[in-house]
C-alpha cells in the first residue's frame, strides 16, 4: 500500500525461528523489501525458558534440565541460502558493526536480516550457570568467529561458537520489482497481439 515506506520488524528467536519459521523463509525467498531484526537469546525466555530453536547444544533449560540434545538452527544461513539480499550476525558485544549492519539492512533493497545475539540473564543465564550479564557478554566475546575464519574451519569446531560478519549483501530483484516487470511484458505482449 506504502512502498516509500521502510518496514522494520523486531522479534525474539522463539517467535521468529520457532513459531514464525515458514514466514521468515518465505519473505527471504520473495525477497520481500522489509527489513527482519531477530534479537536471539537462546531461549524461549518470556514464556518459561523451555529450549528455543537457537538453544546451544547441551544447553540447561525447563524443558532439557539435562541439556539440550539437538544442535541450533541457523537461522541467518538458512534465510540466506533462501534468497535474502542482506544477512547478518552480530552479538551484543559487538556494538560498532551491530550499528553498521543496521545502517546496511535498512539501506539495502529487498529482504534485510539481521541476528543480534542478545543475553536473557534470567531464563537463559540462570539456567545456563553464569552469575551475572557480564559473564554471558565475555562469553560471546570469546567464543564469537568471524565468518571468515569459521569457513576454514571444521563443523565439530564450531559446534556452540557464534559466527558474526556478514553473510550476504547483494543486489537481486524484489519480489515487487519482478512483479511489475512481469506485468510490464504481459502488457507489451498482449498489445501484440
Amino acid at each position: 500500500m506504502r512502498p516509500e515506506l521502510n518496514v522494520v520488524v523486531f522479534g525474539g528467536d522463539g517467535d521468529i525461528a520457532g513459531i514464525g519459521l515458514s514466514h521468515l523463509i518465505h519473505a527471504a525467498r520473495r525477497n520481500l523489501d522489509i527489513t527482519v531484526i531477530m534479537v536471539n537469546n537462546m531461549i524461549y525466555g518470556m514464556t518459561g525458558g523451555q529450549v528455543a530453536p537457537t538453544t546451544p547444544f547441551g544447553t540447561k533449560t525447563t524443558t532439557t534440565p539435562y541439556g539440550s540434545f539437538e544442535h541450533p538452527l541457523d537461522v541467518l544461513a538458512l534465510v540466506a541460502t533462501a534468497g535474502a539480499s542482506y544477512a547478518a550476525r552480530w552479538t551484543t558485544a559487538d556494538g560498532e558493526q551491530l550499528r553498521e549492519s543496521a545502517k546496511n539492512a535498512l539501506t539495502t533493497k529487498g529482504f534485510a536480516f539481521i541476528e543480534a545475539v542478545s543475553p536473557c540473564p534470567t531464563a537463559y543465564g540462570r539456567r545456563a550457570g553464569f552469575k551475572d550479564v557480564k559473564e554471558i557478554i565475555q562469553r560471546f566475546r570469546r567464543n564469537s568467529i568471524p565468518l571468515k575464519k569459521a569457513k576454514k574451519m571444521a563443523p565439530e569446531d564450531l559446534l556452540n561458537k557464534i559466527v558474526v560478519g556478514e553473510y550476504v549483501h547483494r543486489r537481486i530483484p524484489t519480489l515487487t520489482e519482478t512483479l511489475y516487470t512481469t506485468i510490464q511484458e504481459a502488457k507489451k505482449s498482449a498489445d501484440t497481439h
